[in-house]
């Protein structure tokens, strides 16, 4: 199944807009291996220079030059020395936001496959710091698509953002969303 590839003008939004409806999206990858996809399920915001979390808080580094950049575009960093983190920039060029992707359902098994841990997700879609800077807005080798799935609200649950304690008050913002499941 496909869908529509997400545009420039959905990204451009606010982030944490943008984080919720990315919820039921499918992330898909082509690669000489195939096509991957996975419906995203939970979501990580980072809003801003202020945002004491956000990697932009230090300023603009070569390293966070993307979160500056055109929304729509993969920020991919690198982790302890070995784990790729895939995030999506958000909101208009010139303001650093992005959204991290946590985890997607892979539908290769009943019940659906978790993939769940910002590692997890990068190391299943083959994401690596290649990936760094790509437009993820022309649907070609990673993209995010729109299946016609909608999400009530009342499926979204917000936590606090995992292992940026470090930031302070910001550690605690609700800005980590997670689809809960259709049961619950």
């Amino acid at each position: 199944m496909s869908g529509r590839v997400l545009s420039r003008a959905y990204f451009r939004r606010p982030t944490l807009r943008v984080a919720r409806s990315l919820l039921g999206k499918y992330l898909v990858r082509a690669s000489r291996s195939g096509m991957t996809a996975g419906r995203i399920i939970e979501v990580e915001a980072y809003v801003g220079p202020e945002d004491r979390a956000s990697h932009a808080s230090r300023g603009r580094t070569k390293r966070t030059e993307v979160m500056f950049g055109q929304p729509g575009v993969a920020y991919v960093y690198l982790i302890y020395g070995m784990y790729h983190c895939f995030n999506v920039v958000t909101e208009r060029t010139g303001y650093p936001a992005a959204i991290l992707v946590r985890a997607v359902e892979v539908d290769s098994n009943n019940p659906p496959a978790l993939i769940d841990g910002p590692g997890r997700v990068s190391r299943f879609f083959q994401i690596d710091r290649t990936i760094n800077r790509l437009d993820l807005t022309l649907g070609k080798t990673l993209w995010i698509e729109d299946r016609g799935a909608r999400v009530a609200e009342s499926r979204i649950a917000a936590f606090p953002r995992i292992g940026v304690d470090y930031a302070g008050a910001w550690a605690a913002k609700p800005w980590r969303l997670r689809l809960r499941s259709r049961e619950g």
